[in-house]
């Protein structure tokens, strides 16, 4: 009678064993998930509104940024308006609006002007507000302008003015030829190129 009772006890308690487990388990996995969806919510948020990685494509940028340079981009000044002449940003104009019809957006130029300036391409070079744009960044010995439409601007309230650094003609499609674009399809700037690890700099003042 005894060992039959010792058994009992002894099958409660496995069978209770069994559950405690399983509840363990469960309330664990619950945990990880949370935790989980929790970090694809902040990197989600971190990419939309603070920073994130682009890849440079093209040889446009040349001879500042190369061909699969690894770039950290910060969106949190632009959202504030903060965009300032020599800044690199990524433009995108996803529904044309503006004419930028971008086979390979986002894009990454140099900001030339701000809106209020001026900015001529003349005599090879890039002239603002009368003065000209000493340039010892670009490639090529010469700025030429794309369409004459473009080659003498005020640039427009809510619009900024960029044109690659590779002024070899040909190698940049930029404000040379679709004009001035709106300050809200810049994506970002260019903060800091982390590859190759040999090349990396910071690419703000």
């Amino acid at each position: 009678m005894l060992f039959f009772k010792l058994n009992i006890i002894s099958s409660k308690t496995k069978k209770g064993g069994l559950t405690t487990s399983k509840k363990t388990i469960m309330k664990e996995a619950l945990d990880w998930t949370i935790h989980i969806a929790i970090a694809i919510l902040l990197a989600v948020l971190i990419v939309n509104f603070v920073a994130q990685v682009t890849v440079v494509q093209g040889s446009s940028m040349e001879n500042t940024l190369s061909e699969k340079d690894r770039l950290l981009i910060e969106k949190l000044s632009v959202r504030f308006g903060k965009i300032n002449r020599g800044d690199i940003v990524t433009v995108n104009d996803p529904d044309g609006d503006d004419g930028i019809y971008l086979r390979n957006s986002p894009i990454i130029k140099r900001v030339i002007g701000i809106e209020g300036d001026l900015v001529e391409i003349r005599d090879g070079n890039v002239f603002v507000n009368g003065e000209i744009l000493e340039e010892d960044y670009i490639r090529g010995d010469e700025t030429y302008p794309i369409r004459d439409e473009f080659s003498n601007v005020k640039v427009p309230e809510g619009y900024v003015y960029v044109i690659g650094d590779n002024r070899i003609f040909g190698q940049s499609s930029d404000s040379r030829e679709f004009g001035p674009v709106k300050t809200e399809y810049i994506g970002g700037k260019a903060v800091l190129r982390f590859f190759p690890f040999s090349r990396i700099s910071l690419l703000r003042d």
